[in-house]
């Protein structure tokens, strides 16, 4: 990890310090004229791990897309430190959830890796020496380096998981989306994403994941973006992660699993307790 911090210098932010990482004003999206997002205000801090949770159905994936430019907003603005994000693109890093990419594609592990460096390089200049060794890397910190000549759809769900992670992190970026990459994975796997999450945040990345499982949610995340079309609460998970607002997230049909999550609150309302 500290050969790509060392590599960040060269991409640092002018004035980052004053700027936000992600902020999101009164954004709208629809899909035939039924809104899928509506008036979500939202900004995300720096150096912290974020979920975004909410119920299917939330728009939960299409914020992180809309961001991305990858699906057009009906209204609002997204800025990444301060600037739209065609101009901040290479600071920024994407995982998509596995079900949407082609892994009968012919290539290999380390091809799909290598393709996280194209941002530096511009349409012209080829990937060398350099942009191998840090697939390679890469590949290395997420236990995959034996897999970098196999073809993807050789591999299974979770090392396909692991590969397009280290794609994510050969980019080196300042800000990663990563859109519910905990779904279908072994043990083993979700240990090793959990543990990139950490040391990127221990690096003062931001990293903002889509994520479904409640339990899970307190214990591996800092901060949450509670969503259900309209933005319903955000904070830090101790203020924010509480069983009034996932009643208001998930409606009436939650109430009973609302009930078993309800002891988060007490044992962090104890923590903090502990602390003073």
């Amino acid at each position: 990890m500290t050969e790509q911090l060392a590599l960040h210098s060269a991409f640092a932010i002018p004035n980052s310090q004053f700027a936000t990482p992600v902020e999101i004003n009164d954004l709208t999206v629809a899909y035939r004229d039924k809104p899928v997002l509506q008036d979500v205000d939202l900004s995300f801090p720096e150096g912290k791990l974020c979920a975004i949770i909410g119920p299917n159905g939330a728009g939960k994936s299409t914020l992180i897309k809309t961001v991305l430019g990858l699906v057009p907003a009906a209204a609002g603005s997204v800025r990444i430190y301060g600037k739209p994000y065609v101009e901040q693109r290479r600071l920024v890093g994407y995982v998509p959830q596995r079900g949407s990419v082609d892994w009968d594609f012919p290539t290999t592990a380390l091809d799909v890796v290598m393709m996280g460096t194209y941002g530096k390089l511009g349409w012209v200049k080829r990937p060398g020496k350099a942009e191998r060794d840090a697939a390679s890397h890469a590949l290395r910190q997420l236990g995959m380096e034996q897999y970098a000549e196999r073809q993807i759809s050789q591999l299974s769900g979770g090392q396909q998981q692991r590969v397009f992670l280290a794609r994510a992190l050969a980019q080196d970026a300042r800000i990663y989306f990563m859109d519910e990459p905990f779904v279908g994975v072994d043990a083993l796997t979700e240990k090793a994403i959990i543990t990139l999450l950490q040391e990127l945040r221990a690096q003062g990345k931001t990293v903002i994941v889509v994520h479904h499982d409640l339990d899970s949610a307190p214990e591996y995340f800092d901060w949450v973006a509670l969503l259900n079309v309209k933005l319903i609460a955000a904070g830090p998970f101790d203020t924010t992660f509480t069983s009034d607002n996932l009643r208001r997230a998930y409606g009436g049909a939650m109430t009973a699993a609302i009930k078993h999550f309800a002891h988060f609150e007490e044992d962090m309302k104890s923590e903090v307790r502990s602390k003073k």
